[in-house]
């Protein structure tokens, strides 16, 4: 595998948030291709930075584990953190729209390189691919190889800079996110006017975004409810499947620059919601625009709706 990557390594701190995964171990592979990178701070809580500067030590109440009763969300994992270092691979020229191998590999405090995982929400490790002006966004599941290593391909649409969230689970331990980056060389395209609208429709579904706040503040909670209809009969779907064993999955970046985990927002779907309805509670640690991106299964066709929001 060697032969075909020239490394560009980019090591980053993991960071602590929600523990709401199934206890299912992956299996164990040996692999020769491991390096060693620094370790990571044990102690950062969720969004949170290495810095730990004021900014980045507000909690954004990430990643709950959105259940009908409020004490299932506290934002608060009850597993202890993994001192762990993440380490990403790609090829050194990447033209975009064309599919290019990643790798990520996963070691200890000690640079060994760490065999179990659990799975949550269905996966082993999300990858969430943004381009850092946020308008190309991309979830996708590596494939565990063995030894701490994760494979995928995916593509990056246009030139500029893009960060990719890894969001994954040492077995026995709290949910972490890692925070990458990638370079994609050229001249990067202006990004569009932020489209502030509510309503939105995505292929052959309409989405309307509901918020429990007529105004949107920094640390307060909010309810975010996606309202889908079909978008010729202007029903309710009937076809809504469970995504990644959820009623729905969302993310949510503040708009920042450069990106980092301080930004990032995971949060899981409520259950027992009305029909056509999905929904969310979080918070907005800071003010500032964010971007959500909503994603719904209808029959098996994922349907990502996004949609701007200002906190003030």
């Amino acid at each position: 595998m060697k032969r075909f990557f020239t490394a560009l390594a980019i090591t980053s701190t993991l960071v602590i948030t929600q523990a709401c995964a199934s206890q299912v171990k992956s299996g164990e592979t040996p692999d020769s291709n491991a390096s060693t990178v620094s370790n990571a701070n044990p102690h950062a809580d969720h969004n949170m930075e290495d810095s730990k500067t004021p900014e980045a030590k507000e909690n954004s109440h990430g990643d709950h584990n959105m259940e009908d009763s409020h004490d299932e969300h506290s934002g608060h994992s009850k597993l202890e953190s993994a001192i762990t270092t993440a380490k990403l691979t790609l090829p050194t020229k990447i033209t975009p729209n064309t599919p290019v191998p990643i790798v990520i590999e996963v070691k200890d405090k000690n640079g060994k390189a760490i065999a179990n995982f659990d799975k949550f929400q269905e996966e082993l490790m999300h990858l969430i691919v943004v381009s850092d002006d946020l308008q190309s966004f991309n979830h996708i599941h590596p494939t565990y190889k063995g030894n701490g290593r994760f494979e995928v391909q995916a593509d990056f649409p246009y030139p500029g800079s893009y960060t990719l969230f890894s969001d994954y689970k040492v077995a026995g331990k709290a949910e972490q996110v890692s925070v990458l980056k990638a370079q994609v060389s050229g001249n990067s395209p202006a990004a569009p006017k932020i489209d502030l609208a509510t309503t939105k429709t995505f292929g052959n579904t309409k989405a309307n975004l509901k918020l429990s706040q007529p105004t949107l503040k920094a640390g307060q909670e909010v309810h975010v409810i996606f309202n889908l209809q079909d978008a010729v009969s202007n029903q309710p779907p009937k076809d809504l499947k469970p995504y990644l064993g959820e009623r729905g999955h969302l993310v949510i970046l503040k708009q920042s620059s450069p990106l980092t985990q301080a930004d990032y927002i995971h949060a899981h779907a409520m259950k027992n919601t009305p029909t056509g309805e999905v929904h969310f509670i979080t918070s907005f640690p800071k003010p500032g625009k964010y971007k959500m991106w909503g994603q719904f299964n209808r029959n098996g066709k994922i349907v990502t709706a996004d949609f701007w929001v200002d906190v003030q």
